[in-house]
């Protein structure tokens, strides 16, 4: 069983995770309402990937015997100047993540709870791609900003093949991929 200061702090992580589902939610409404179906359905998609990384943290307390505390959140941003202000709210967003996972992973090598950092290993590897990826994004919206189709072009190019499944990612509650 992890360290009950671990437990707790992944039971807040598992907010943050839900939170982050939920602006991602806002921003790919955002860009449906304004006609922009890549970025919509680019960020519907990390939306599932937050909700998923929710659950995989509720299955590892799970599974480790902690008890589950699944925290509200705050409601997100919903309204945006432009095409660019979703995309730096998204990388905002994934670089206080990578904090967050940071600082969970090290309470847990503090406390010496190797499972834990062990299971943390996937989520630190996660976050370098999701904040190179939306890092690159920003770029393209910045230049885009006039002609967001060109955007919308470049998704369309760059994310035309679905998502594979990553087989070392940790089991999800609930069975979610």
């Amino acid at each position: 069983m992890p360290a009950p200061a671990f437990a707790a702090a992944l039971n807040e992580q598992v907010g943050h995770e839900f939170a982050a589902h939920q602006q991602y939610v806002a921003i790919a409404v955002h860009y449906d309402a304004e006609t922009l179906p890549r970025l919509a359905a680019f960020f519907y998609a990390q939306a599932l990937e937050e909700r998923n990384h929710a659950m995989m943290m509720v299955q590892y307390l799970l599974d480790s015997g902690a008890e589950v505390v699944v925290p509200g959140t705050d409601a997100p941003r919903s309204t945006f100047a432009d095409i660019v202000e979703p995309v730096q709210t998204a990388l905002d967003q994934e670089r206080r993540v990578t904090d967050q996972i940071s600082a969970l992973t090290a309470l847990a090598r503090e406390t010496g709870d190797f499972q834990s950092e062990q299971f943390l290993g996937w989520f630190l590897k996660e976050q370098v791609e999701e904040v190179a990826s939306m890092g690159d994004l920003l770029r393209v919206v910045q230049r885009a900003k006039d002609d967001p189709l060109r955007a919308e072009e470049h998704l369309a190019r760059e994310h035309a093949s679905g998502e594979v499944a990553d087989p070392t990612a940790p089991a999800a509650a609930g069975g979610a991929v």
